[in-house]
């Protein structure tokens, strides 16, 4: 096979440069209306049959014949059996990666996930009680590949947050367990685990049935459909983010080896053909060397024909004037994984306003921070990093306001009140604040 990965080179300096550009990032995060009707179908289904209908749709299209929802249920044994399983040496790595993913969470946990109070000069008291979620269901991908890693930063967060219960769904085609995913869920102390996938597993964790309990939010990436009936749930249940296609963006200033960036580039292309890998660097001769390592290193790998469709249907690799319009641009679009891979990234990092994950320095590779860096891989993807933050502890708490009021600061509270009160036309809100004062 004759694979072109041909990313689409331009300068910021081009007269229609705005219009490249925006052509590499348009990207619709529409869902084809037949998915859209499916999903509703479907979720209506679950809602009504319960379990019935998650093993029909189980065994049309995950090829899983069973009699019962208890078949599809993982055992603690079971989990514990598939650690067990697995070479010594991916056990060491499920357990270091574990350990730094819930030592980053802690550190999280105490910096903003704690409840606070303060009285003020008249004795009342405000404050926020922060709350974990009773229960939550993680979505774990399954069928083109495994992802143990996403077990792991789903799960440890919530743990870290105080969740009473962890339900995981991940689908198996034709019955394939991944002994590795599920090591992931007996490390991460998972507490129930099923085997079902797409629309009717976010179905049964979004409504509950007969074996599969009601979550209070789902999070985890997955499918058209998967995200689909993610959107469609919000507001029976809380989701963490509708993931679009993986990014990954390289600020570079030309002094990185031009094999490890055209590596960091492949990262993300390999994930599908809608993923974008991105290169923004003021050095014409270093995008240069960087597209002949991309053409040379290509053909070694695996899932080249996935990389080549990524490079050359979203890839670019633009020239900028400077490192300081590279990180505007940057800015604009607002990247999942962002690497500054330059001698001095403390220079750059503070002009960066908009990312999910910002990585630093030359050795800082991207795919550290997929697995076991410490920090949640899970992140906004599609310019969504302008407004919302990585998967976290804070993501499985939720907040009440406290308020408690001194009688003499109902003295001072409830004339303000009962005053904006009529003013709304509002006569029983501005009454009850005043049968207060004296």
């Amino acid at each position: 096979m004759n694979l072109i990965a041909a990313p689409a080179i331009f300068s910021s300096s081009d007269a229609d440069f705005e219009s490249q550009f925006q052509a590499r990032l348009h990207w619709s995060a529409d869902a084809d209306a037949a998915i859209e009707q499916s999903v509703a179908d479907i979720l209506a289904d679950v809602q009504q049959r319960g379990d019935a209908a998650v093993l029909e749709y189980t065994a049309r299209w995950d090829g899983l014949q069973v009699a019962s929802m208890q078949a599809l249920e993982l055992s603690q044994a079971e989990l514990k059996a598939a650690f067990d399983s697995i070479p010594a040496a991916q056990r060491s790595a499920l357990q270091a990666a574990a350990a730094r993913v819930r030592s980053y969470h802690e550190a999280q946990k105490k910096a903003c996930g704690e409840s606070w109070s303060y009285r003020d000069q008249d004795g009342t008291l405000l404050g926020q009680k922060v709350t974990p979620i009773d229960r939550a269901g993680i979505y774990v991908p399954g069928g083109k590949a495994a992802y143990p890693s996403s077990v792991l930063m789903n799960a440890i967060p919530a743990h870290v947050a105080g969740v009473g219960e962890i339900i995981m769904v991940v689908p198996t085609p034709q019955g394939e367990k991944n002994a590795l995913v599920l090591a992931a869920a007996y490390v991460a102390g998972v507490s129930r685990a099923f085997t079902i996938g797409g629309a009717q597993a976010v179905g049964a964790l979004a409504y509950g049935t007969a074996t599969i309990p009601k979550v209070d939010k789902i999070t985890g990436p997955g499918n058209a459909y998967v995200a689909a009936a993610k959107r469609r749930v919000f507001g029976q249940v809380g989701i963490d983010m509708i993931a679009g296609p993986s990014e990954i963006l390289v600020l570079a200033d030309g002094t990185t080896p031009p094999d490890w960036v055209a590596m960091d580039l492949f990262s993300q292309a390999e994930h599908d053909e809608l993923a974008q890998s991105i290169l923004l660097c003021p050095d014409r001769a270093y995008i240069d060397a960087v597209l002949a390592s991309i053409t040379r290193l290509l053909p070694e790998m695996p899932r080249k024909a996935i990389i080549a469709k990524s490079l050359s249907d979203r890839g670019a690799l633009i020239h900028t004037r400077s490192m300081q319009e590279a990180c505007e641009i940057s800015n604009r679009i607002a990247p999942e994984h962002l690497e500054i891979s330059s001698k001095e990234p403390g220079q750059w990092e503070p002009l960066l306003r908009h990312a999910g994950a910002i990585f630093m320095g030359a050795y800082t590779s991207e795919s550290l921070g997929d697995y076991c860096a410490g920090p949640n891989h899970v992140l906004p993807t599609s310019g969504t990093a302008r407004f919302s933050s990585p998967l976290g502890v804070y993501d499985f708490q939720k907040r009440s306001s406290l308020i408690e009021v001194s009688e003499q600061g109902a003295q001072v509270l409830g004339k303000i009140a009962a005053e904006l009160a009529y003013g709304e036309g509002l006569q029983a809100h501005a009454r009850a604040a005043e049968m207060r004062l004296k």
